[in-house]
């Protein structure tokens, strides 16, 4: 492996500004360290009216840090150096589906004619955005097999509950009152904290040994009180499920609703869809499926849609196009009510809009066929160096198991997500899925090119050396090179310190 290009060629910390010491040293101080009384970042001509003194009418100032301009802009973009993101290298979370991000729709996202009409303009004026969301809407219909799509939940998150809230009121249309939700192990992390929100108990179904859903226990868990299941296909193990289509015709024949969780949407798109695979709801990240930033707190997108005969379930309005040409707003008959206010986050939605044109169905299809080559070929790389749990191919991501070297030296797979740090490297995710122990779930998705899977692929390889050479020694240590060393996280997690450093 001694011709693959070095791990620091394609990380963020080997050889970059974050791994430098910065002016002063390598520690940058807190901002209020660097306050001074009477100091300003700006100024403003005098008014003649006196300053507003704190004892005054009992006026408390904040204790606000006193810098100049250039120390506060100086502090944020050193600070912002040592961030990672998905503009400055490889960022392999399994199930989060991290991938690049093109700039040219964020171009389009700034169209005056798109981002400056008000959400809240009659419909007379607003013809052109009413007609993007409706062609979205077939356009998410034909990527996926369902019938209708709602845009208005701000997550995926979101749309899990809104899927859900769909499956709820179809249910008590029929006069039925069910109160479970079956979730695989092999699912998607949210679903169970989704499903609680709507008010259902979930079920967990156990995982086989090829890490498919197994089927004993998926028929032991039917009974009349099941009101969905809430699969993700591929799973979270990277499988596709086999018996998926069986799975969807038992929850069918016990009354109960198959739900697609769209986080691997990625692996399938051109494929095959959730609607041949027999699903009734599917939601869709669109972060993780049509490159549109991720929310990180901030807006995202969890389009929401459904097969023949659940559209009048569905939030509303929806955009229908009339026979005219025109577009107008309708509220189903028996929606939900609204899961968001105007009509969704539509700055992403332009996003995800954009990246489906450009790419048209021969795209999306290689988009999906590259995810899996990526993938399969990171895990021909690694499977002969780390433990692989389940299988020896995958569909867009894959698991190893860091269990053998716990074993003989006690490191686990967080050690090793911290030497990654050192070699310039973003983790994979860590201990999930929870079938699998000391689990690095990698997704390497279809933006990655074949120097930097190489790259990855080496700073993996040096990292089981180095465990083995040091006996573990140096998986406790790391990371070493980074900005901040290794934490007491479970301390920092019971007993966070968020309190203002007092001015001296």
């Amino acid at each position: 492996m001694t011709d693959r290009p070095s791990a620091s060629v394609y990380g963020t910390y080997g050889g970059s500004a974050a791994s430098t010491p910065l002016m002063g040293g390598s520690e940058e101080p807190l901002i209020f360290s660097l306050s001074s009384p009477g100091r300003r970042a700006f100024q403003l001509p005098s008014t003649g009216v006196p300053d507003l003194a704190p004892d005054d009418n009992n006026v408390e100032l904040p204790a606000l840090p006193e810098v100049s301009e250039r120390d506060l802009v100086g502090h944020y973009t050193r600070l912002t150096h040592r961030q990672y993101s998905v503009d400055l290298g490889f960022y392999p979370l399994g199930s989060c589906t991290m991938k690049y991000n093109p700039k040219a729709f964020d171009e389009v996202a700034e169209m005056p004619l798109l981002k400056d009409v008000h959400p809240l303009i009659s419909a007379q004026f607003s013809q052109g955005w009413m007609e993007i969301m409706w062609t979205l809407d077939r356009a998410l219909c034909a990527i996926t097999g369902m019938s209708a799509f709602t845009l208005q939940p701000p997550a995926g998150a979101a749309g899990e509950l809104t899927g859900l809230l769909v499956a709820g009121a179809y249910h008590r249309s029929l006069g039925e009152h069910r109160t479970v939700v079956l979730v695989p192990e092999s699912a998607h992390g949210t679903n169970p904290a989704s499903a609680t929100l709507a008010g259902y108990r979930t079920v967990t179904v156990a995982t086989d040994s090829d890490g498919c859903v197994d089927m004993a226990s998926l028929e032991s868990s039917l009974s009349e009180d099941v009101a969905a299941i809430m699969l993700t296909n591929p799973n979270t193990i990277g499988i596709f499920e086999k018996d998926v289509v069986e799975i969807c015709r038992l929850l069918h024949e016990a009354g109960a609703l198959a739900y697609y969780d769209g986080a691997n949407l990625n692996a399938i798109m051109g494929i095959t869809t959730p609607g041949k695979m027999g699903f009734d709801i599917v939601h869709l990240n669109t972060h993780k499926t049509f490159a549109t930033p991720h929310g990180g707190g901030g807006p995202g997108a969890g389009p929401v849609g459904v097969r023949a005969g659940l559209e009048q379930y569905l939030p509303g309005p929806r955009p229908v196009l009339n026979e005219d040409g025109t577009c107008q707003w309708k509220m189903p008959d028996h929606s939900i009510g609204r899961v968001h206010s105007y009509n969704g986050n539509a700055m992403v939605l332009i996003r995800a809009f954009a990246y489906i044109l450009s790419n048209g169905s021969d795209g999306l299809k290689k988009v999906s066929q590259t995810a899996l080559l990526n993938a399969n070929w990171l895990l021909k790389a690694l499977s002969g160096t780390y433990e692989v749990p389940y299988g020896s191919s995958c569909m867009h991501e894959f698991v190893l198991s860091a269990s053998t070297f716990k074993r003989r030296y006690g490191v686990k797979a967080q050690d090793i997500a911290k030497m990654l740090l050192d070699r310039g490297f973003h983790p994979p995710t860590v201990s999930f899925p929870l079938v699998v122990d000391e689990a690095l779930m990698i997704e390497p998705t279809e933006t990655e090119s074949l120097q930097t899977l190489q790259a990855f692929t080496s700073a993996m390889v040096e990292i089981a050396s180095e465990i083995e050479a040091t006996k573990g020694a140096s998986a406790k240590a790391a990371p070493e090179r980074t900005p901040v060393g290794r934490i007491d996280e479970a301390q920092a997690a019971r007993h966070p310190i968020v309190t203002a450093v007092p001015r001296t």
